[in-house]
């Protein structure tokens, strides 16, 4: 049998094990599965520690976990497989809303996820994303043997319409290259040559390579060779993937006379400088009469030239760092084969 009673720290008023008006820490004490047990249950809440110990006397202490702990670990693991720092990033933020939750990892049902859903004030398409980590918690819950199903997924995830992938077109690259030369320094005074330098040369890799913002601010002089940008590993083979760069894009990269690091210092967290940089780029698409320009455009632009080239989306996704079905979800509109399979198609009506 198992009792629980509070430890008072030194400057509670109280003295009574039994007291439950406190928010002291509680203590466990007793048997349970034939194992004798003494410990803190890392809570202050009394009918949280009656609901953990009677889980207890159904499973073994060991396999039963609070929902704390539980985020704590699968942080852990998560940085632990060195997942990208905004993979991360997102953990946390759903990771924060599921310690909300005061039970053991077995005791969450799914009526629970679905209370936790509803109180995010957040919209359709990050709702969705983020019940897919929900969702991947419990998964990590269960393989470690805490819980006997994942209570996330019956919870269906919101329905959304996204919006078609509206690349900049070559006319309007074109502008906010321009706005950039002639209106940025006068528009921002307290800029300089170097910064407006720098920021041609953050379009000029993103339009021509394809990477996300988030890398580009850590790009490296090292990632260059020949002509070339290295990009990543191909998931199967491991083969290395490098994007040839066109001179002026090398140019622009060499005006900005880097020692190791592009546009940052290498120091700082990602999501600092990436949004530095996003505030950068969004000035410049204001000059440019694109109030509404996102740096993502310009990822986009780079896919979609490749898909009017007559590319296919594999060689898009193998570039991107995409799946296939990513690639086809957002690009598919763009595919020329396709376009041209379908015109066909109608012309044999004829």
């Amino acid at each position: 049998m198992i009792q629980i009673f509070r430890r008072h720290l030194a400057g509670c008023k109280f003295k009574s094990r039994k007291n439950r008006s406190c928010r002291c820490p509680i203590w466990a004490e007793g048997t349970v599965h034939g194992e004798k047990v003494r410990r803190s249950l890392d809570l202050s809440n009394w009918e949280a520690a009656v609901r953990l110990v009677r889980e207890w006397e159904v499973s073994k202490p060991e396999k039963t976990v609070s929902m704390s702990d539980a985020c704590d670990r699968f942080l852990a693991d998560a940085k632990a497989r060195k997942l990208r720092e905004g993979s991360i990033l997102k953990y946390e933020q759903a990771v924060k809303t599921l310690r909300t939750i005061d039970k053991t990892v077995r005791q969450v049902t799914v009526e629970d996820i679905r209370k936790l859903r509803e109180s995010w004030g957040i919209s359709a398409l990050t709702m969705q994303k983020r019940l897919e980590t929900v969702r991947s918690f419990f998964r990590f819950c269960e393989d470690t043997g805490w819980c006997n199903g994942n209570p996330a997924k019956a919870v269906k995830a919101p329905k959304t319409d996204p919006e078609p992938t509206l690349p900049f077109s070559d006319e309007e690259i074109f502008g906010i290259l321009d706005a950039l030369e002639t209106k940025y320094l006068e528009s921002h005074p307290f800029s300089n040559e170097l910064t407006k330098k720098k920021i041609r040369a953050f379009i000029l890799v993103m339009l021509h390579s394809g990477i996300r913002i988030s890398d580009c601010v850590l790009l490296r002089k090292e990632r260059i060779n020949d002509g070339k940008l290295f990009i990543r590993k191909a998931h199967k083979n491991s083969a290395p993937v490098w994007v040839p760069l066109p001179p002026k894009v090398l140019d622009a990269l060499d005006a900005i006379g880097a020692t190791d690091f592009y546009f940052s210092t290498g120091r700082g967290k990602v999501k600092t400088w990436t949004t530095e940089w996003e505030e950068r780029l969004k000035k410049v698409f204001v000059l440019a009469g694109l109030p509404e320009g996102h740096s993502h455009q310009l990822r986009d632009a780079f896919s979609v030239n490749l898909l009017r080239k007559g590319r296919t989306l594999e060689d898009v996704a193998a570039l991107l760092g995409n799946t296939v079905d990513v690639c086809e979800k957002h690009y598919s509109p763009w595919v020329q084969s396709r376009q041209s399979a379908l015109e066909d198609a109608v012309r044999a009506t004829w």
